[in-house]
């Protein structure tokens, strides 16, 4: 699987509406998982928000998106990051993207295993620019299948 890079979107509250919406205007096959069926809830009243969902068209866009939690901060025209995203095999030049960016970046979220089972991490760089990383990879021991 090569590396890809694709816009990610956050919301309030909305993102089932919006990705919804979005797959009806480009087609495609929609895959959205709530904070709960991930077990990441920290908020019991936001377990049935979107914590990751992904679009993929017929034309080979890749659009992603999320609800964001009351505990982060959400500011419209600000919300949205890249995503570079990849497998295993990509986990080197991920890696050293990560690396990259991470010059007088502020790292909001190392990367490291994640309970999904990827690698992640979360970063804005010295332009204000936010970027998530994410290396696929095995699931950690009783975390849900996504």
């Amino acid at each position: 699987m090569p590396a890809t890079l694709n816009p990610y979107l956050s919301f309030k509250d909305n993102a089932r509406d919006a990705m919804t919406f979005y797959q009806s205007v480009l087609g495609g096959n929609l895959t959205i998982s709530t904070f709960d069926e991930l077990h990441a809830a920290q908020d019991p009243s936001e377990g049935q928000l979107v914590m990751h969902s992904q679009l993929e068209t017929p034309s080979g866009f890749t659009l992603m998106g999320s609800d964001t939690p009351s505990r982060m901060e959400y500011q419209p025209g600000s919300n949205f990051s890249i995503s570079l995203s990849g497998g295993p095999d990509t986990e080197e030049e991920l890696r050293g993207y990560w690396d990259g960016l991470s010059d007088g970046a502020v790292i909001s979220m190392p990367l490291e295993k994640a309970i999904w089972g990827a690698t992640f991490g979360m970063l804005t760089d010295k332009f204000g620019i936010a970027w998530l990383v994410n290396i696929a990879g095995e699931p950690m021991p009783g975390a849900p299948e996504a």
